[in-house]
């Protein structure tokens, strides 16, 4: 079995693809064979050390979270999966691990694949689909016939919470690169700003200010906002997680493997309400060049890489 993993943390140069051997099956978790993963920014800054107060320092450390395959075995107390069931989710940020052949996940952040999702469409929902759905619904309190705003509407968190927003018959507007603004407004979203947009232009518009980039000023986010209104950010930093304990309308996250969420965003996606792009798909072989050239350059068209071992 092979799998792309790190032996100390730094840049792409750290990566290798290597033979493994999948960890023992605790008693809640589930074998799957992979037949796509999905890369996200957090597998780059993950590898780069960010988060090694969570991660540790035992190596070597598996690269990758979103998945898609068919499970393999199970432990003693998954009773939700079977052996053959196609399946997506994502795993634990500690243990990572989708970039390969195989990889040992939790049962509560794997779910059933709809059976007209394609495993590369699957791949490319969890990381981007729960954290939107948690930001607008668990966060963000979201009604039928509110305004929406979501900064860095085309990235994979915002057009997904574009599209959760949409289908909960919310009104969104939102902020991306000029050059992307009809591709947006094709999306659904009016109307379409630019990222150094003039908050004040649309003073009180919202009744809620989603930052899925974790750029957008708090200031301009507040000018947008109606009385009694919420901020989401998508960026638990330590100051915005320090400004979410004050009372203010602020609130950083951090998805969770919520099992009921992550089936939440899978039927969307097997009803066409979800939809991701796909920027380029790779096979295991090839992935490390592609996932260097991912980080130091971004894609050439927007849209998710998938691994595909």
């Amino acid at each position: 079995m092979k799998r792309i993993q790190y032996h100390q943390y730094g840049g792409p140069e750290v990566m290798r693809l290597e033979d493994f051997e999948p960890a023992p099956l605790g008693a809640d978790e589930v074998l799957v064979r992979v037949r796509a993963a999905a890369a996200n920014p957090m597998d780059f800054g993950i590898r780069a050390g960010r988060m090694k107060h969570v991660t540790g320092r035992r190596f070597p450390r598996a690269m990758g979270h979103d998945f898609a395959g068919v499970v393999e075995a199970v432990g003693d107390r998954v009773t939700r999966l079977h052996v053959g069931d196609e399946v997506l989710g994502g795993t634990p940020i500690k243990s990572a691990g989708a970039f390969a052949d195989l990889v040992v996940a939790q049962e509560k952040g794997t779910v059933a694949k709809p059976e007209n999702l394609s495993f590369e469409d699957a791949a490319a929902i969890p990381t981007v689909g729960i954290t939107a759905q948690q930001a607008l619904i668990r966060k963000g309190r979201l009604q039928p016939g509110q305004a929406v705003f979501v900064h860095s509407c085309l990235g994979g968190v915002g057009r997904s919470a574009v599209q959760i927003a949409l289908a909960h018959q919310a009104t969104v507007a939102g902020s991306c690169r000029d050059t992307a603004r009809s591709e947006a407004r094709e999306l659904g979203l009016d109307p379409v700003v630019d990222f150094d947009f003039d908050p004040t232009s649309l003073t009180t518009r919202f009744d809620l200010v989603l930052d899925a980039a974790g750029t957008l000023p708090v200031k301009a986010a507040r000018t947008m906002l109606k009385p009694g209104g919420r901020i989401i950010s998508v960026l638990p930093t330590p100051l915005n997680l320090a400004r979410s304990v004050l009372p203010g309308p602020f609130h950083a996250m951090i998805a969770r493997p919520i099992t009921e969420d992550l089936e939440e965003v899978t039927r969307a996606a097997g009803q066409g309400v979800l939809r991701l792009p796909i920027a380029r798909t790779v096979p295991l072989s090839q992935a490390i060049p592609a996932l260097t050239e991912l980080e130091q350059n971004g894609m050439a068209k927007r849209g998710k890489l998938i691994i595909t071992p």
